[in-house]
């Protein structure tokens, strides 16, 4: 699983009809820093996520299972929203 921030939402008016009725967000997957941003990808929103929200994003197939469909094209989804984080910094 990636722990990224929620940095916008996508829409697309034609679309896969496996696709109708999700909401997908851009989630910025930072570094171990959590200061430069590594990448950003396109997730399913199953949760009700929202702008600037830290979230836990599963993908591949566990994405399909979170999404309850095994069928539908989606590699990335959201899990979680992320209320605190704590690391062992030594």
């Amino acid at each position: 699983m990636l722990i990224g921030k929620v940095s916008g939402s996508l829409w697309a008016t034609r679309k896969n009809e496996h696709l109708n009725g999700l909401k997908f967000l851009l989630v910025d997957i930072e570094d171990e820093t959590n200061e430069e941003t590594v990448k950003t990808i396109v997730a399913a929103d199953t949760e009700g996520a929202g702008f600037g929200d830290l979230v836990l994003v599963t993908t591949g197939g566990s994405a399909r299972i979170a999404l309850e469909s095994p069928g539908t094209p989606v590699d990335a989804a959201i899990v979680g929203i992320i209320d605190s984080v704590e690391r062992n910094n030594q």
